[in-house]
């Protein structure tokens, strides 16, 4: 039996967006909430995100004419608001990413209401009001958040792994994700017992990168890649980055978008009836 391939535009065989987690020193805060550690080298070394990673990432996305999209708890957004400035006035897409980057396992609904609240007025206090995207902190969802996420209107969630193209589930568009495109499993490390491994050699990583992207396409689905500007806006991962880059650049197959356009494709595509076949097989 042949499977079925989702329908991309324009005859393109998959689509690729570029994602960054925008997160600061917020999982670091939602971590410690209840300890009181003196220690400040793992909060220095995300720190390097908004100081430095995130202009690398701004200024290798402007020279290869890409638009990406940023998830952005509310407290990065509040510590850091020229950050986020830059990120709108080059025209990436800014998405939601809690406040505190607070895991919404364990949180009540109040509270995931109150954290979606907080983290969606801490952006629009700096680009204005607008609707946007979600990603859950962690990559943890429940059900609780996306009755939340629809209350508020969210146009779409990018946290779950069902697929590797986009998908229905709780009537909300899902973007899907995966931890083998995600830089801090191979990047991260930040000492005093929490690592295990040091970090990966980055161009092992962009050769992993590459291949997924060749077993995601050829099967017709979202290659999306997910970095952290205090990961991967280091000197060699920028580097290592651009290869990646320039080696995509060179497929005419390619839909390059952001992840609300690809959202935005999903949903027109249910308007017209088209893979219908496709959101059946998930929703069951």
């Amino acid at each position: 039996m042949n499977s079925v391939r989702y329908t991309w535009p324009e005859g393109k065989k998959c689509a690729v967006v570029l994602s960054f987690d925008f997160d600061g020193i917020t999982p670091y805060l939602w971590r410690s909430r209840h300890s009181q550690s003196k220690g400040i080298s793992e909060k220095e070394q995300r720190r390097f995100g908004p100081r430095q990673g995130i202009y690398r990432i701004l200024e290798l996305l402007e020279k290869w004419e890409i638009k990406g999209s940023f998830y952005i708890p509310g407290v990065t957004a509040e510590e850091y608001p020229q950050a986020v400035e830059a990120i709108a006035k080059c025209g990436h897409e800014i998405g939601l990413h809690g406040y505190l980057h607070e895991r919404v396992d364990e949180l009540t609904r109040d509270k995931i209401e109150e954290t979606l609240i907080k983290g969606k007025a801490a952006i629009e206090h700096i680009v204005g009001q607008r609707k946007m995207g979600y990603r859950s902190p962690s990559w943890e969802m429940t059900e609780d958040t996306f009755e939340v996420i629809k209350k508020y209107e969210v146009l779409y969630d990018s946290s779950l792994m069902g697929a590797d193209h986009p998908y229905w589930i709780n009537q909300m568009v899902e973007l899907p994700v995966q931890w083998l495109l995600d830089d801090a499993i191979f990047y991260r490390y930040v000492g005093g017992g929490a690592s295990v491994n040091p970090p990966a050699n980055p161009a092992t990583v962009i050769d992993t990168w590459k291949k997924e992207f060749e077993g995601i396409k050829k099967y017709g689905g979202l290659f999306m890649l997910t970095m952290h500007p205090w990961l991967s806006g280091r000197g060699s991962r920028i580097l290592a980055l651009e290869s990646l880059i320039s080696y995509l650049k060179m497929d005419s197959e390619i839909w390059w978008a952001t992840a609300q356009e690809v959202a935005a494709y999903h949903q027109s595509l249910e308007v017209e009836g088209k893979n219908a076949c496709l959101t059946e097989m998930i929703d069951r």
